[in-house]
């Protein structure tokens, strides 16, 4: 199989339902990170790469992605979008795709944010030893995030022998972290996998475990440097704190803030249009653009946008931690 062109493509068609009050007004991949949706940290990694065509599986107020992504061209790339109709989980979404796809493709998963030095590994990877699939995998170091992610096992020379759904009892540090790259053997495999027992699903795992038991070359390769599922309010505050930290920055405040004392922020994103009216403490919080802050009273380890004020109390200093 030629493998001269790859497309990229992104899924973001589930519903978000642990993400309450954000799933009534959002999909989870328009969310900001440091005041940029998350879907666009996706494309620039894509276009970082040479790829120019994107398809994204949409669904949940799947008419906002359009609004903010339009036809691609602001990004430099062209833009599909395929309605994914039932959530039935990432290897149904996929199996939509089939009619659309002629070409391998670099598959992300919309609600996770990717750190990484370069995709071109995986290119790489995937362009030599006949290997029909590429794994972006992670050493992690918590098991409990292998638990609720999967674990691949490789043999000595990188290939995957056997992939693992959220094991209980992991048997090595190696994670998937929902980043892959698939020629169009992966839809034969798709058509085969069967509906699970556990979240009555059809799983991407049980796919890639077919293509491997069909003796189709997968490849995993550590190339994450970190990821975050975008799973729970408290999951978006700490992405957003989190990225702060990496770009070495104290605060970060968008364009046409009205802020009454700009040094009584502390650790901070503030969106776009945001006014703050009172001399007040703020600190560890993420401001949505356009918000109106009212409060005469200090805030701490908060989100708050247009219409809601979420405090998220796993982002907050335990008792005894320096703040």
């Amino acid at each position: 199989m030629a493998k001269d062109k790859i497309i990229g493509v992104i899924l973001a068609g589930g519903k978000g339902s642990r993400m309450y009050p954000f799933n009534e007004h959002f999909p989870k991949c328009i969310l900001p990170i440091c005041n940029k949706p998350l879907i666009e940290y996706q494309i620039g990694m894509m276009k970082n790469i040479g790829i120019d065509e994107i398809v994204i599986v949409i669904g949940h107020y799947g008419f906002d992605i359009v609004r903010v992504l339009g036809d691609g061209e602001a990004y430099g790339v062209r833009i599909k979008y395929v309605d994914q109709g039932e959530t039935l989980g990432i290897a149904h979404a996929l199996g939509r795709l089939e009619r659309y796809i002629e070409h391998p493709f670099l598959l992300f998963l919309g609600d996770i944010f990717f750190v990484s030095e370069s995709l071109s590994i995986l290119i790489d990877e995937f362009e030599k030893d006949d290997t029909h699939a590429v794994l972006a995998t992670k050493i992690e170091p918590n098991p409990d995030a292998i638990r609720r992610n999967f674990a691949v096992i490789k043999n000595e020379d990188g290939f995957v022998k056997r992939v693992i759904e959220k094991p209980r009892h992991p048997v090595n540090n190696v994670k998937g972290c929902g980043l892959y790259l698939f020629d169009l053997h992966i839809f034969d495999a798709v058509r085969r996998t069967p509906r699970t027992a556990m979240r009555d699903e059809y799983e991407i795992t049980d796919s890639i475990q077919i293509l491997i038991d069909d003796e189709f070359r997968v490849k995993g390769v550590d190339i994450i440097q970190d990821d975050l599922n975008l799973t729970f309010p408290d999951d978006l505050l700490q992405l957003n704190l989190i990225e702060l930290a990496r770009r070495g920055l104290p605060k970060l405040i968008g364009s046409n803030a009205n802020i009454a004392n700009p040094d009584l922020l502390e650790s901070m994103v503030v969106g776009d249009n945001v006014t703050i009216e009172n001399d007040v403490n703020i600190k560890n919080s993420l401001i949505f653009s356009n918000s109106v802050v009212k409060s005469t009273e200090d805030i701490e380890s908060s989100i708050i946008t247009p219409d809601n004020f979420i405090y998220c109390h796993n982002s907050a200093p335990k008792e005894g931690e320096q703040e």
